[in-house]
């Protein structure tokens, strides 16, 4: 099934991942983590996006967002890559597209994922066995969510501030976070969504969501229940007009 276009709601948080082409890398030193993040907090800033946790890794970058104009997601990728693809080919003297297509972007349920976005986000470094624990990786939120380290980029959500009224314990609490794994059904279930442009949430949250969008919110079932009761009784219903 091809990938859903893309939607934004103000003030809805979206989870947005975006590849190389090939897969091939889109850092090559510190100078292009370092302009990026340059690109992206103007971007953010311009086009009235909060960046939350996010992760740059030597291929792709993850981000959670939540934008506040209709296409502010859309309006910050654009520049963003743009300026970025424009400073990668002049400085590695190469031509062509660096990105694996248009970015990726999943609506996000915030009382039910959204921490778990920002766990996602910033263990990625040592899924990839990177390192052993996100505060080794430099290019990540995870040091100023977890350890107070100032980051201009960064706008705290409300439900990370509501970990605790007081700085340094949110942060003890929000470090505790990361005593526990991700579940693998979890892991697919937000691979998933992103890749496919469906929503993060569950049954009530997706209708609410395909309510205001007029688009399905997740894949419809293949085929039917030959063993459900709705089933059983639709084929005797068909029997009896034959």
């Amino acid at each position: 099934m091809a990938r859903l276009p893309r939607f934004t709601i103000p003030g809805q948080p979206q989870q947005v991942i975006q590849r190389g082409n090939n897969r091939e890398p889109i850092f090559a030193d510190v100078e292009d983590y370092q302009y990026y993040l340059e690109r992206l907090r103007e971007a953010a800033r311009k086009c009235q996006v909060d960046i939350h946790p996010y992760v740059l890794m030597t291929n792709h970058v993850h981000l959670l967002i939540t934008p506040w104009k209709e296409k502010g997601t859309g309006a910050m990728m654009q520049s963003l890559g743009r300026y970025y693809v424009q400073y990668f080919n002049h400085r590695y003297a190469r031509t062509g597209t660096l990105w694996e297509g248009c970015y990726k972007a999943t609506l996000l349920d915030s009382e039910a994922y959204l921490l778990t976005s920002y766990r996602y986000i910033e263990l990625n470094p040592v899924r990839a066995e990177m390192v052993r624990h996100p505060a080794e990786y430099p290019w990540s939120s995870y040091r100023c969510n977890a350890l107070g380290d100032k980051n201009p980029l960064i706008t705290p959500h409300p439900l990370y501030t509501a970990l605790d009224r007081d700085e340094g314990i949110r942060q003890v609490v929000y470090r505790t976070l990361f005593d526990t794994h991700i579940d693998s059904r979890t892991l697919e279930n937000i691979r998933a969504a992103t890749n496919k442009a469906w929503v993060l949430g569950d049954d009530r949250f997706r209708e609410k969501i395909g309510r205001l969008l007029d688009r399905p919110m997740a894949p419809r079932p293949r085929g039917g229940d030959h063993c459900s009761e709705q089933f059983r009784e639709k084929i005797s219903k068909i029997k009896g007009r034959s």
